[in-house]
């Protein structure tokens, strides 16, 4: 992954999922946030997690509504896929 400083991605799949990364410099990225509203409602649950690529990672979900923050961590692959829009 080159450096850069925002990306900015969107993915269809049951439902549509946002992201942004912030300050990428070689495989890690400062800020990363996942915005998703799922086309299926689940149980609320909150996720805080530190280590394994990531400073701090917090993942809240709630029906259908889903964000996900990190900060400090490895940068997601976005090649991965190929449905990605930029």
């Amino acid at each position: 992954m080159k450096n850069s400083l925002i990306i900015l991605a969107k993915r269809r799949d049951f439902g549509t999922d946002y992201y942004a990364s912030v300050l990428n410099i070689k495989k890690w990225s400062l800020l990363q946030i996942s915005l998703s509203w799922n086309d299926y409602p689940s149980w609320p649950y909150l996720q805080i997690r530190s280590g394994t690529g990531d400073a701090l990672s917090i993942l809240f979900w709630a029906h259908k509504f889903g964000l996900d923050f990190t900060l400090i961590s490895r940068t997601w692959d976005f090649s991965r896929y190929e449905e990605w829009e930029s």
